[in-house]
């Protein structure tokens, strides 16, 4: 392996290991442990890796951009340098397949580069210029510029279902580095040694690039202390995690009982329903087939994984859902990232499944081994859901719950009642679709996301992505974690009153000399001057 695994922190340039006590990660699919051994993150190193981004913060931000993008980029070359190292140690971790790991290794890289381009062309900064109007009447106009500057440094979690995308060189680092915020990442334990690898290539980058030392440390700790120290931390600025619901709102509470309350940005999970309109059940339109792949993807272990599917009951409705339970039964089982994640899934879906109404279908049998589980559907009426908030639950893993409404009324009844989604997807042809308004409103209203006539799972990353919703999916539904309108929770604005050029931002001086589009007297404009 190029970059060896020690189970050291990573701060800054060099490796840390003081602490004495260690943890393992293990393959989910025999439950043996990795090779490696991780050592726990001390309260010296973690105050160490939040001080050195702290000292980093200022020259860091006052980088041009053309050199963060640098660093991105380079981050995104390190990685496919030894991606057949990485494939291999996140493959051994997650039990997740190497297709997968290659297609998620891709969009990782590929999200690296987009930030680095806004990096480079500083449109994240959002200028606006106000001229001054010294004869305006009764009172004269002062001179107004703003511009959005970086928070600071950002604590940022690994997520265990995206070992790549959403960890270590994930998203959130990505869009925290590119407009100046140093990162501390606290990876994930179940797949540390992913984390390690990962991160001596971001390490290895910033030291080639010339970034200040400590724009990017990476802790490893397999409890919960070393988290809720790093949101406690008073240089920690924001957060960004991934995960439970659970865990989410409870960092999301540390960071407001601070002195000096901090945004945590919290994704906490989502079962994205899915309306099937009557034409939608016909099997010529092969949604059974489609739904079926897409709730068994990755062993269910999406954030936009269809938990829920809602239709109007009849001879049609019952067709597509026992055509989804034949299709979902015949999907071999799937491995889950570990052991504790199956036994989890099982758990829930058993205490879903013994709800007043509520009737499991077809299904396959779950194959033995340590983190194997089968995907699963089940049925019930509209009146026994809206009656029972707790089938609002999400079952994490490959499971979704069919709902059968007595007409549209009930149907609009039961999205109305919805708790807020990260997606929200609805099956029909247009003219149908068309004539149901006030449950394409009520739709909208519950997610951050909505499809037409599509699948939830495999999210785009484009400037147009919203990877977010209304809480409990989020703790700000303002805000995405997909695209690069990521990078807008790790900046505030600053404005400039009557300032002097020489005193002003690049962004905002008269010249424009970085050439960029700007809200000039409120208009859009690329022009050097502000007359």
């Amino acid at each position: 392996m190029q970059h060896p695994i020690t189970g050291a922190q990573l701060i800054g340039y060099t490796e840390s290991s003081l602490g004495a006590e260690t943890f393992s990660t293990t393959n989910p699919r025999d439950g043996k442990h990795t090779p490696w051994s991780f050592r726990e993150t001390t309260k010296e190193e973690l105050q160490k890796a939040v001080e050195m981004a702290a000292s980093a913060f200022i020259p860091f931000q006052e980088l041009p951009g053309e050199r963060r993008g640098e660093f991105l980029e380079a981050v995104a070359g390190e990685l496919e340098a030894v991606s057949a190292d990485l494939i291999e140690v996140y493959t051994l971790e997650s039990g997740l397949p190497e297709a997968r790991a290659r297609g998620e290794l891709g969009r990782t890289t590929g999200q690296l580069r987009a930030f680095a381009d806004l990096a480079r062309k500083d449109s994240w900064r959002m200028a606006r210029i106000d001229a001054a109007q010294p004869d305006r009447q009764p009172v004269p106009k002062p001179d107004i510029r703003k511009c959005l500057y970086p928070l600071g440094p950002v604590a940022v979690f690994g997520a265990s279902n995206f070992p790549f995308a959403f960890s270590t060189a994930g998203g959130d680092t990505a869009s925290a580095l590119a407009v100046g915020c140093p990162v501390v990442v606290k990876g994930h334990p179940l797949h540390a040694g992913t984390g390690e690898a990962v991160g001596r290539c971001v390490q290895k980058a910033a030291r080639e690039t010339g970034m200040p030392e400590g724009v990017f440390s990476h802790l490893q700790s397999s409890g919960i202390s070393l988290g809720e120290q790093l949101v406690q931390h008073l240089l920690i600025k924001g957060v960004g995690f991934t995960g439970s619901r659970k865990a989410g709102l409870a960092l999301s509470r540390l960071g407001q009982e601070r002195a000096i309350p901090i945004p945590v940005f919290a994704e906490m999970g989502s079962i994205n329903p899915v309306v099937v309109l009557p034409s939608a059940t016909e099997e010529s339109g092969g949604w059974a087939k489609a739904y079926a792949q897409s709730v068994t993807l990755g062993s269910g272990q999406f954030c936009t994984n269809p938990g829920l599917i809602l239709g109007i009951a009849g001879p049609s409705w019952d067709r597509f859902v026992r055509s989804l339970a034949v299709e979902i039964s015949q999907v071999p089982a799937g491995c889950m990232l570990h052991r504790g994640m199956a036994d989890r899934f099982r758990t829930l879906r058993e205490e879903l499944l013994s709800q007043q109404g509520v009737t499991v279908l077809e299904t396959n049998q779950e194959e033995s081994g340590e983190a194997m589980v089968g995907g699963t559907v089940a049925r019930v009426s509209g009146s026994d859901f809206c009656g029972n908030p707790s089938l609002q639950q999400e079952v994490f893993g490959p499971f979704t719950l069919t709902v059968g409404c007595s007409g549209r009324e009930e149907l609009l009844r039961a999205v109305q009642i919805l708790e807020g989604q990260l997606t929200a997807s609805i099956l029909g042809d247009p003219e149908e679709i068309g004539r149901e308004p006030e449950l394409l409103s009520a739709l909208k209203d519950k997610a951050g996301r909505l499809l037409f006539n599509g699948v939830p799972t495999g999210v785009e990353v484009c400037p147009s992505m919203h990877h977010g919703g209304p809480f409990p999916a989020t703790t700000d539904a303002r805000f995405t974690s997909v695209g690069t309108d990521a990078a807008l929770r790790w900046v505030r604005p600053i404005s400039f009153q009557n300032t002097p050029q020489q005193f002003l931002p690049p962004v905002l001086r008269d010249e424009n000399p970085l050439g960029i589009w700007r809200m000039v007297n409120g208009e859009f404009s690329r022009k050097n001057s502000v007359v």
